[in-house]
């Protein structure tokens, strides 16, 4: 149903000054990540992120690229706070770039962000045309 006499409100005219614009990878701003300390760092532990609701742009076509995207990671130091994590990810929806390329990019911001001892991350591309798409990318912490 559609009500033409409701008012739009001030958020929704936020998120709706991005509509039809495409942006790129140069555009992310990593610095919406944020970490917190991890307080037991001779205790190796693993943490594992998933989320369903990843997209980016294919930069030939202009379609969406939805992914199942999980990133795990053993701390060093610090961890990831989540609310920086998801904004960072959502950062991505309008942007034109490959699948490889984005899951190679929040891997680089990730370990730029938390000097991890390892990382991966997995991105578990949609079908499209017949062919899904499944990226890693790793990183291991040289020994010191």
């Amino acid at each position: 149903m559609i009500h033409d006499d409701r008012t739009t409100s001030r958020i929704e005219k936020k998120a709706k000054k991005t509509q039809g614009k495409t942006f790129f990878p140069a555009d992310i701003d990593a610095s919406i990540l944020e970490t917190f300390n991890y307080e037991y760092p001779k205790q190796p532990i693993n943490i594992e992120h998933k989320t369903s609701e990843f997209t980016c742009v294919c930069p030939y076509s202009g379609l969406p690229d939805f992914a199942v995207l999980t990133i795990t990671y053993t701390p060093d130091k610090k961890c990831i706070e989540l609310k920086s994590l998801k904004y960072y990810l959502y950062a991505f929806r309008q942007v034109k770039i490959f699948n490889e390329h984005a899951v190679n990019k929040i891997l680089k911001d990730l370990t730029k962000a938390l000097n991890p001892r390892r990382m991966e991350i997995i991105g578990e591309f949609s079908l499209r045309g017949g062919i899904s798409n499944k990226v890693t990318a790793s990183y291991k912490k040289p020994k010191r």
